[in-house]
């Protein structure tokens, strides 16, 4: 069984890993697609003109490629961290994004947006104050046994 101390260290890391990959890849792919442009009109021969345009763009694919990494920490956190926990816990890439997008992609960012942004760190920072996770870990072909223990526990007590 872990300890609490190493659960809650995994878990900041791939969380911290979940912002990075998650904030770049939005990142760049607001780069890339602004670059690529809408479509000309809503055509099949447009969209499909636009789809080729983006598929093309190196930017769109370091993107992708960093939205897949996040992914891929999002399902591994998922594997031992409640899931009450993780996504608002992730949500920290909210007050990262805009940051990025001014910074980065120059757009002009709002006191009320900035006003959004510290409302979500406060709402970020009260949840990374609980426990990543409140729930027993289930290993395979024990819930069934648990569960019809319980049930069994259950009837004992009706009798």
């Amino acid at each position: 069984m872990e300890t609490g101390q190493h659960l809650r260290g995994k878990t900041a890391v791939l969380l911290l890993l979940m912002v990075a990959f998650g904030s770049s890849g939005d990142t760049l792919m607001g780069k890339g697609m602004r670059a690529v442009g809408p479509p000309a009109e809503w055509s099949a021969a447009r969209v499909g003109e636009f789809l080729s345009q983006a598929a093309l763009s190196p930017i769109v694919w370091a993107g992708f490629g960093c939205l897949l990494l996040f992914f891929v920490s999002y399902m591994l956190v998922l594997t031992w961290a409640d899931f009450s926990f993780v996504l608002p816990a992730s949500a920290a890439a909210y007050a990262v994004v805009p940051l990025l997008g001014h910074f980065f992609l120059g757009e002009a960012v709002s006191p009320l947006r900035w006003a959004g942004v510290v409302t979500i760190t406060l709402g970020v920072g009260l949840v990374g104050n609980t426990p990543p996770r409140t729930t027993l870990p289930v290993v395979e072909g024990t819930q069934r046994a648990t569960a019809a223990a319980a049930a069994a526990a259950g009837t004992a007590k009706g009798d």
